[in-house]
């Protein structure tokens, strides 16, 4: 069940559908909205690995979410977004920040734009809401380049999201449009894109959803901010937004995994990632010439990595400068500030890399003891107390960067291969293990840490990430 399209029923013509949709996401204030997402919209255009210079387009842009991000990395960006102050505000973002950057009006359903203008065409949760995903389909494919890469993020049916709208649709009447979640199911998203794609990839993905205050207070916050819920609320009596509300913040509470006070909660969502046909040239060569090396599985983990230090970085950023030098309590006893903590995520991946390309070449490794590991993190702690924060953020991304790309070298073979690992009392145990248990694990272990000693410090809306 689609709730928006449940609020915007398929009656008249196409023209007064479009009108609807168009008021629905105008309403709110979508951008004080996506502030609070931009943690994973990073993630998310980070893992295309989008070249500097490429032309980039971004369908459903709202208020510059994905591309400012782009632009601010180097992309020559144009946006469009059916809401039209969303995209004055995209501009005026793009201006107050001396980015290059082109929003216009468009309807993902009919892009402005001519054949293959664009290297990268990119979707954030956006264009899976059009309400003719043929035509979605067929214009993500017209306006990229032969051999350009198109990308979405489409939230799933079974997902947090995907259950968030099924709540809402189950006060609204229903109707004939497509639901949006279609685009979440791989089996609709291979139907959709299958001619014109040389290659199509798509992995499960979560997108978190983190705020400092109360599920009650998402619940409003939602209302307030996010056009479909808005009109959603305004559609019912005071007794349907009362019981609407209520189930709301049930599914909320019920979801959330914050440490303190705040919300956090996980939402699937299907990423995708195709690659447009490039018919002038063999199609076997270009496909064997696309994979990327390693294995599936490899790439996998290696995102995993960068996702987790993504998430930690985002975090540490906004801590204040007496947060980055508190000592966080650690096993009872004070432990160390939350800067070297940090700092020390960042340094140990070279060893953890390296630890587990050992025993994917069948070398055990039997000579760190965790006694050796305590002395090294209290050396390191001794040593890195006056780190400023920027360097050690910029530690943090080059290090789990390389780390993620020695990772995705890694075949299926090496990963399975086992040998003796002294930090799990000898056992033999595989390569894809040491790198879950402590590259993938560590940044994730500390951000918990943090978390819990400080919530979600100077969360701010109008933060960025660059």
């Amino acid at each position: 069940m689609n709730a928006l399209a449940a609020i915007s029923p398929v009656t008249g013509t196409i023209d007064q559908l479009k009108t609807r949709l168009k008021s629905t996401w105008m309403a709110g204030d979508y951008d004080i909205f996506s502030r609070y997402l931009e943690t994973d919209a990073y993630l998310f255009f980070r893992r295309l690995a989008i070249p500097s210079g490429a032309k980039l387009l971004d369908v459903g842009c709202g208020t510059g979410q994905l591309a400012l991000i782009a632009a601010r990395a180097g992309a020559q960006v144009t946006g469009c977004d059916i809401a039209t102050n969303w995209v004055e505000r995209a501009r005026a973002r793009a201006t107050a920040e001396g980015l290059s950057a082109t929003f216009d009006e468009g309807d993902a359903e009919a892009l402005p734009y001519a054949d293959s203008s664009f290297d990268v065409v990119t979707s954030l949760l956006g264009a899976m809401f059009a309400p003719r995903p043929d035509l979605v389909a067929s214009e993500l494919l017209r306006v990229c380049r032969p051999g350009g890469k198109i990308a979405m993020a489409n939230w799933t049916p079974h997902g947090f999201i995907g259950q968030m709208f099924k709540t809402i649709a189950k006060y609204i009447a229903p109707n004939g449009m497509p639901s949006p979640v279609l685009w979440g199911d791989e089996a609709t998203v291979r139907q959709r894109l299958h001619e014109g794609m040389l290659d199509l990839k798509c992995t499960l993905r979560f997108y978190q959803f983190e705020y400092p205050f109360p599920p009650e207070s998402v619940v409003q916050f939602f209302r307030d901010s996010y056009g479909p819920m808005a009109k959603a609320f305004a559609s019912l009596d005071s007794q349907g937004q009362e019981k609407l509300k209520k189930e709301l913040v049930e599914l909320w509470t019920a979801h959330n995994r914050h440490p303190r006070q705040g919300t956090l909660v996980d939402s699937e969502y299907l990423e995708v990632i195709a690659i447009r046909d490039n018919r002038t040239t063999d199609i076997a060569g270009s496909r064997a010439r696309s994979k990327q090396p390693g294995s599936r599985r490899a790439g996998l983990l290696a995102d995993r990595i960068e996702e987790g230090a993504g998430r930690l970085m985002a975090f540490a950023e906004r801590l204040s400068e007496d947060d980055w030098s508190t000592a966080i309590p650690e096993g009872g006893k004070t432990g160390r500030p939350a800067g070297v903590i940090v700092h020390h995520v960042a340094s140990v991946y070279p060893i953890e890399v390296e630890l587990s390309q050992a025993i994917a070449s069948g070398k055990g490794v039997t000579h760190v003891t965790w006694e050796l590991v305590n002395e090294l993190n209290a050396k390191h702690a001794s040593e890195s107390g006056g780190v400023s924060k920027a360097d050690t953020l910029e530690l943090l991304r080059k290090n789990s960067s390389e780390a993620a790309a020695a990772v995705r070298e890694f075949t299926d073979e090496q990963l399975d291969r086992a040998a003796p690992f002294s930090l799990s009392f000898g056992a033999p145990v595989t390569a894809q293990f040491v790198l879950e248990d402590h590259a993938v694990r560590h940044s994730w272990h500390h951000l918990e840490r943090l978390r819990r000693a400080f919530g979600c410090p100077g969360t701010n809306p109008h933060s960025s990430l660059g």
